[in-house]
C-alpha cells in the first residue's frame, strides 16, 4: 500500500476532486478517512465517492446584441427627444441581452429609468418562461382608477377627495386606518413571499394611500357624457416594495447560480419554479390589494360628498401579464389587448393621463403587435427632474404652477409645490396622443378635461403630517 494512504485525507483533497465545501462536508471526509483506515487506497475512495460530486449548475450565456430585436414606437420632434431616445435605445440594448428574452418595444412616453441596462420607463419585455422582479419594479401595480361621479359638483369632490385621501411616505395612524379584508390578509399569509410581519403591517396601515412622486387624485370632466370623474393613480405601496425586495433576492440566487454575466437588475425567476409559482401568485394578491387601495379612496370621496358613482374601472401599468409561456413586463406601458386580467372588466378601455393641465385619455386598445399588446401609460419625460429644475431658471416653482396650470384648482398636500410634475417637466401631451394614433397603438374614445388635482408635493424625507389630515 502507498505510504501516503497512511496520511488523513483533508477537506483540500475532497475539494481537489470536485467535491464542493457544504454541511455534507464532514461526513463525507469521515467516510473517506475510515475508507482509507480499512484499506482502500486513495483512487478507490475517490472513485467511490465520485458519484457524490455536484453537477455544475448550468451556465446561461447572455445573447448577442441586436439577436433579439425590440420595435420603436416613438418619433423624436426636436433635440431633447433625440437624446433621450438614444439613451433608451442604448439600455434596450443591454436589457434584450438578457438570455431569457423573445422580445422588446418602446411606447411614445419611452424614457431611461436607471443604470444602462435597466427597462426604461414605457419599456415592454418580452420573457419566456421566466419573470423578472427588476422588470416591474418596486412600485408593483403602478395602476389607475375611474369613477364616473354623473353630475356631481367638481369643486365639492376636489373638497371631499383632500379630507379622506392620504400623500406621503408611510400609512395611516392607528385610529385613522381603512380597513382591510381579512381574507386578503389570509391570502398574504399564505403566500411564501408575502408571510412577513412587516408585509402584512404594511398591508393595513398602507391602505388608503398614495405615496408620493407622480401619484395623483384628479378631478375632471368627460367630453362624452359632460360627466364629472375622479382618477387615481398610485401602485402597491409599501407592501408592494416589500415584495419587490423578496423576489429580487430569490432572482438573484438564480442569476448568481446560471448566469453570472446577466446585469442584476435583469436577474430572473424561473416561472416554472417552486419560486416562481409562488411570486406569479403573490403578484396576483398583491394586484387584489392594490385594486381595493384604489375603491378604498373612491368610496370615501364618494361617501364623503354625499354622492353616488356610476361606472367604474382600472388597469394597472407596471406589471407582468402572461400569454401562454411568454411573461410580459411592462414598466410604465398600458396592457391594449382583451382580457389581459381575470377582472378586465373595462370594456376594452384603459387610462391614460399625461399632465395635471391637460385630458386624460380613455382608450380602446389595439393589441398592436409592434407594442406587443401595449400602448403608452403616459407623457413621459425628456430630461431628469434636476434637468426641469435647472431649465425653470429664475421662476419659482410656485410662479410656475400659476402660469402652467391657469384656471385649474391644484393642491398639494404637503403644502410646497413639486416643482418636477409641473406640466413643463414631461413630454408634450398633443405629440404623445397624436403617436398613440399614428403608431395604431390604441384608439382615443374619451378625453376627460381637468377641473384640478391633488398631489403629494415637495416633501422632506421625514415629515409631520399636516393637522386634519388622514
Amino acid at each position: 500500500m502507498d505510504d501516503l494512504t497512511f496520511t488523513p485525507l483533508t477537506g483540500r483533497d475532497l475539494k481537489s476532486w470536485g467535491h464542493q465545501p457544504g454541511p455534507q462536508f464532514p461526513d463525507l471526509l469521515a467516510r473517506a478517512n475510515k475508507m482509507l483506515e480499512e484499506g482502500s487506497d486513495v483512487k478507490e475512495i475517490q472513485s467511490d465517492l465520485a458519484s457524490e460530486i455536484p453537477v455544475p449548475p448550468e451556465q446561461i450565456e447572455l445573447l448577442p446584441i441586436g439577436a433579439v430585436p425590440f420595435h420603436e414606437n416613438l418619433i423624436p420632434a426636436d433635440s431633447d427627444e433625440e437624446k433621450n431616445l438614444e439613451k433608451v435605445r442604448e439600455t434596450m440594448r443591454a436589457v434584450m441581452q438578457t438570455p431569457t428574452v423573445v422580445g422588446g418595444a418602446i411606447m411614445p412616453d419611452a424614457c431611461p429609468a436607471g443604470p444602462i441596462g435597466t427597462i426604461p420607463v414605457g419599456g415592454v419585455v418580452a420573457a419566456k418562461n421566466a419573470i423578472h422582479p427588476g422588470m416591474h419594479s418596486a412600485d408593483i401595480c403602478c395602476s389607475l382608477m375611474m369613477s364616473d361621479l354623473g353630475d356631481a359638483d367638481p369643486a365639492m369632490v376636489m373638497d371631499a377627495a383632500a379630507k379622506v385621501t392620504h400623500f406621503g411616505p408611510g400609512g395611516r395612524p392607528q385610529g385613522q386606518r381603512f380597513t382591510v379584508s381579512l381574507d386578503l390578509l389570509d391570502a398574504f399569509r399564505g403566500n411564501p413571499f408575502l408571510n412577513y410581519a412587516k408585509t402584512v403591517r404594511a398591508a393595513q396601515e398602507h391602505m388608503g394611500t398614495q405615496g408620493d412622486g407622480n401619484h395623483f387624485l384628479f378631478v375632471g370632466r368627460s367630453r362624452a357624457t359632460g360627466n364629472t370623474t375622479l382618477i387615481t393613480h398610485h401602485g402597491s405601496r409599501g407592501p408592494g416594495a416589500k415584495l419587490y425586495k423578496a423576489g429580487m433576492t430569490v432572482a438573484e440566487k438564480y442569476r448568481r447560480r446560471h448566469s453570472p454575466k446577466t446585469l442584476k437588475q435583469n436577474a430572473w425567476i424561473p416561472a416554472e419554479s417552486d419560486d416562481g409559482r409562488a411570486y406569479w401568485d403573490a403578484l396576483q394578491i398583491i394586484r387584489k390589494w392594490t385594486k381595493a387601495n384604489h375603491n378604498s379612496i373612491h368610496q370615501a370621496t364618494v361617501e364623503a360628498a354625499k354622492i353616488s358613482a356610476g361606472e367604474r374601472f382600472w388597469n394597472e401599468h407596471n406589471f407582468v401579464f402572461r400569454r401562454g409561456d411568454v411573461y410580459l413586463h411592462g414598466k410604465g406601458a398600458t396592457p391594449g389587448w382583451s382580457g389581459f386580467a381575470p377582472d378586465a372588466d373595462t370594456n376594452g378601455r384603459t387610462i391614460i393621463p399625461l399632465n395635471m393641465a391637460e385630458p386624460v385619455l380613455i382608450v380602446r386598445g389595439t393589441d398592436a403587435p409592434q407594442a406587443l399588446g401595449f400602448s403608452p401609460h403616459g407623457a413621459g419625460r425628456n430630461w431628469s427632474r434636476t434637468e426641469h429644475m435647472r431649465r425653470l431658471g429664475t421662476r419659482t416653482a410656485e410662479q410656475a404652477l400659476i402660469e402652467e396650470t391657469a384656471g385649474l384648482d391644484v393642491r398639494f398636500y404637503a403644502g410646497k409645490v413639486d416643482a418636477s410634475e409641473l406640466p413643463s417637466s414631461y413630454k408634450p401631451a398633443a405629440a404623445v396622443a397624436a403617436q398613440i394614433e399614428s403608431f395604431e397603438l390604441a384608439e382615443i374614445v374619451d378625453w376627460i378635461d381637468p377641473f384640478g388635482c391633488i398631489m403629494a408635493g415637495d416633501m422632506p424625507r421625514f415629515i409631520r403630517r399636516p393637522k386634519g389630515r388622514r
